[in-house]
């Protein structure tokens, strides 16, 4: 299993064993939401079509409707999907509790600083009664995104001077010191206590790997 912490290829992203495990666990709270009232409609904020499509051998049997809101639209593949351009941090184009569930897969650690994470959880939280809101956890020894061991721990000018000798993970060689900067500025890691004061009305659960947290949930 060690390779989905430094593989970049679609089946290393979409189809790894954690988020196999997490959208299952998603799912029970969907199902709860179909018991309840027949349908499920997700706001997915920072979603993408491959994500859903990539997983869809575990969801599709149900009655779920997507809208899919990221920085760029996307085409809807089918009418199960609605794809919206939006901005995580301001969705005031959406009424107060306007979908049944939230989520939220690997995004609140790139909206920028503490800030605008603050804002996305309160708009998470004011758009709909559930949501699932996942981040890689700080403390896990491997950066997810940069695919490299103890790099989110080091000082920064390390960490800048390694990105400008060669490319990590999801990020292309920095072609100077500002490019390192700004690539280095892309995600901010969050720790569970950070994660349970954005969102103080969910429980925080862990997902492991051996003994380590490897991300964290916010579920209500």
């Amino acid at each position: 299993m060690l390779w989905a912490f430094t593989d970049t290829t679609p089946e290393a992203v979409y189809r790894n064993q954690f988020r196999q495990r997490r959208l299952a666990r998603f799912l029970t709270v969907v199902d709860e939401i179909i018991v309840a009232q027949g349908r499920c409609h997700v706001l997915d904020v920072g979603g993408n079509v491959e994500y859903w499509q990539g997983l869809e051998d575990l969801w599709r049997d149900r009655p779920i409707h997507f809208t899919l809101v990221n920085l760029a639209a996307e085409a809807a593949p089918d009418a199960r999907f609605v794809c919206l351009s939006g901005n995580a941090c301001d969705l005031s184009q959406f009424r107060d509790n306007a979908f049944d569930v939230v989520h939220s897969n690997s995004v609140i650690e790139h909206v920028g600083p503490w800030s605008r994470q603050r804002r996305m959880a309160q708009e998470v939280r004011r758009l709909g009664p559930r949501y699932f809101v996942q981040t890689p956890n700080f403390w896990f020894p491997v950066e997810p995104h940069f695919r490299l061991p103890l790099i989110h721990w080091a000082p920064q000018s390390w960490r800048a001077a390694v990105v400008m000798r060669r490319a990590c993970g999801f990020y292309p060689r920095a072609q100077n010191l500002d490019h390192a900067w700004e690539i280095l500025e892309d995600a901010r890691l969050l720790t569970e206590q950070a994660m349970s004061i954005l969102f103080p009305d969910a429980t925080i659960e862990r997902e492991r790997f051996g003994p380590f947290t490897k991300s964290l949930i916010a579920v209500r």
